[in-house]
């Protein structure tokens, strides 16, 4: 006689649904960090972690000096792509996305950050509903940006039939190409009829942003994982570095141009001395 199983003990479907059986996509996504990373680098990487439900978290990479150990590490844990953020002086972020094992991989600077808990904006969307993507017309003008886009369509696009993904659609991320530079954005999609906010009825639908936002400049574009040929490399951009070497040779200039003048008006005072009259005080 065969005991049946307890159904308190099996796992409840609504709480992990299984994988449909012709599902083909089974992208996994891992982010990582490497050591020194700051609190605010930390909060975005777990907004992007509830934004993709199809990403696993990892430990932070003790080496800065062999990035490529983050290609192995998806290996043993299965994932197709790598999303690595690695933190300089601790005010500089880069983020590296790559395609494991074998690349290519791009290399990104992350400026104006700003997390969901610093935003506080109204919109909220279903956990681990899969997301649209809009991409700017841009892409498709050269073939790096054709690139960049296909290793950010297959990151940030939650794969059909995953289980962990809610069969809903509320939310929208948003990829401009402005001056050279991604900017991020992240919406909800609001239905006007069902909003008890929205005045005008007549409207379909709208959006309201959730967060996070930042701008994404591509530096670099690598054959391999972390490694490789040099295929692309932005001639315009201008390290973090270079600015602020900039900016404190400007205040430096500013406090050298008034020691000038300090030294200039001393020399002119001691060449033009007023010489007083003797005799201007008799009639006192």
């Amino acid at each position: 006689m065969v005991n049946k199983p307890d159904s308190a003990t099996e796992p409840s479907q609504d709480v992990l649904a299984p994988a449909r059986p012709d599902m083909k996509n089974k992208t996994k996504v891992l982010i990582l960090s490497t050591r020194g990373v700051t609190t605010r680098f930390r909060h975005l990487m777990e907004d992007l972690l509830k934004i993709l439900p199809h990403a696993k978290k990892e430990s932070k990479l003790d080496s800065k000096d062999r990035l490529h150990v983050a290609t192995e590490i998806a290996e043993l844990r299965n994932c197709d792509l790598v999303m690595l953020f690695e933190s300089r002086k601790r005010q500089d972020l880069y983020l590296w996305l790559a395609k494991s094992p074998f690349g290519p991989s791009i290399k990104f600077h992350i400026a104006n950050l700003h997390t969901m808990d610093e935003l506080s904006f109204s919109g909220n969307n279903l956990m681990h509903s899969r997301p649209l993507l809009t991409f700017d017309p841009g892409f498709d003008e050269t073939p790096i940006m054709r690139l960049v886009k296909e290793i950010l369509s297959q990151t940030f696009s939650a794969p059909a039939g995953h289980r962990r993904t809610k069969p809903f659609v509320d939310h929208i991320i948003s990829f401009s190409l402005v001056d050279g530079r991604i900017w991020f954005r992240h919406y909800q999609i609001v239905d006007a009829a069902l909003d008890e906010k929205v005045i005008d009825k007549s409207v379909e639908s709208t959006l309201v942003e959730i967060g996070p936002r930042f701008v994404m400049a591509p530096i670099k574009c690598f054959s391999g994982g972390f490694n490789g040929a040099t295929l692309w490399e932005n001639g315009a951009y201008v390290s973090p570095n270079e600015v602020r070497r900039a900016v404190r040779k400007r205040e430096g200039d500013k406090t050298l141009g008034k020691m000038h003048q300090r030294t200039k008006r001393s020399k002119h005072v001691e060449a033009n001395k007023i010489v007083h009259d003797p005799i201007h005080k008799v009639f006192r």
